[in-house]
């Protein structure tokens, strides 16, 4: 079995413009939570220096 990292899984995910949505991990679970966080954190820096209006 590998060592996944969701939070590092959740960002390569809102790099790549993928949403919420397809967290991979059980609803409730640990692991949804980091992706999520994961997710958000580079989503709201990618938000953040887009133009306004886009």
């Amino acid at each position: 079995m590998t060592d996944r990292d969701p939070f590092a899984e959740g960002e390569r995910a809102a790099r790549e413009n993928i949403p919420t949505e397809a967290n991979p991990y059980l609803d409730g679970s640990d692991e949804h939570a980091l992706w999520a966080a994961g997710h958000e954190k580079v989503a709201s820096a990618i938000e953040a220096r887009a133009p306004e209006g886009s």
